[in-house]
């Protein structure tokens, strides 16, 4: 049985609730690419399978999960997430997808509450997707992920791949490689933040090494590709505002002043060089999966 709420808290001080409105944007951006990672995850598993999605966000990849499971015949697809605003958003658009055959849970926790395992059925996959990297004992959350698991079930995170790009190098505001220059910080911040999280501990080697360390067999890796050529999309080019807004918000400190001043120009809908006019817009990256069956 999956049981109710708990009082939780993020260990890493984003205010994901605020940016539910990013989240389901990447969503519908990434779901040709994820809807084969879908298929191919549940196709290692039973029929009527338990699918928890541990970390769920908006829910984009539990849809998915959800057709898969319909298209199968049925199962039950658990969610679980610390923001109550990204739980009832994916409760409701995962509920929506799932058809009467597929059973829909929603469970307000967090991966590090020690009392997870007594609080979720036994299921036959797990998934997480960016959400071990938040932990500050990434071992020791796999460990407790592999044990979320069935007998032979399967655990697959998304951790890793290449970074998505968006701009074209030049955007003519401000000096060329401003995107560049934004991931560059990027990576500064999540050292630091990584460095901040309760009991962070260094985990020095890759996620499939990690995943046998948990305990796992069977480990794998692969990897899917994001391609939206330009011009894009309406939705692509508001993605775009969200995300580079977003970027250059949580690396100011290590951003120059006149790359403020070069993001600030770029995301004001009345200015001339704002980017939802613009129709050079892309999106390029690959999302790594990593997986592995408990014995």
């Amino acid at each position: 049985m999956l049981n109710g709420a708990m009082s939780v808290h993020s260990h890493d001080d984003i205010d994901w609730a605020d940016r539910l409105a990013q989240l389901r944007m990447a969503d519908a951006l990434d779901a040709e690419a994820l809807a084969p990672v879908a298929r191919r995850l549940v196709d290692r598993v039973g029929a009527r399978p338990i699918v928890l999605d541990v970390g769920c966000g908006a829910g984009g990849m539990s849809v998915l999960f959800a057709r898969e499971l319909a298209r199968r015949g049925g199962g039950t697809i658990g969610l679980l997430d610390a923001t109550p605003e990204l739980l009832a958003a994916a409760q409701r658009d995962v509920a929506e997808a799932a058809g009467g055959d597929v059973e829909v849970v929603a469970v307000h926790g967090d991966l590090a509450d020690p009392q997870l395992a007594a609080r979720v059925p036994a299921a036959d996959l797990v998934w997480a997707s960016g959400v071990v990297h938040h932990v500050g004992d990434q071992q020791a959350a796999l460990c407790s992920l592999a044990g979320l698991l069935q007998p032979g079930g399967v655990l697959a995170i998304g951790e890793g791949g290449l970074e998505m790009r968006c701009l074209p190098w030049d955007v003519g505001v401000g000096r060329p490689g401003l995107e560049q220059r934004l991931l560059a910080a990027r990576l500064e911040w999540f050292a630091r933040m990584r460095a901040g999280l309760p009991g962070s501990v260094a985990m020095p080697y890759g996620w499939p090494r990690a995943l046998r360390e948990a305990g796992l067999e069977d480990v794998e890796s692969f990897g899917t590709l994001i391609d939206h050529p330009m011009p894009g999309s309406d939705l692509l080019r508001e993605y775009v505002v969200h995300r580079i807004g977003w970027l250059a918000e949580s690396v100011r400190d290590w951003l120059a002043d006149d790359d403020r001043d070069a993001v600030a120009a770029l995301i004001d809908p009345d200015g001339p060089h704002f980017l939802g006019h613009r129709d050079d817009l892309f999106l390029f990256g690959a999302k790594a999966i990593h997986c592995g069956r408990s014995r």
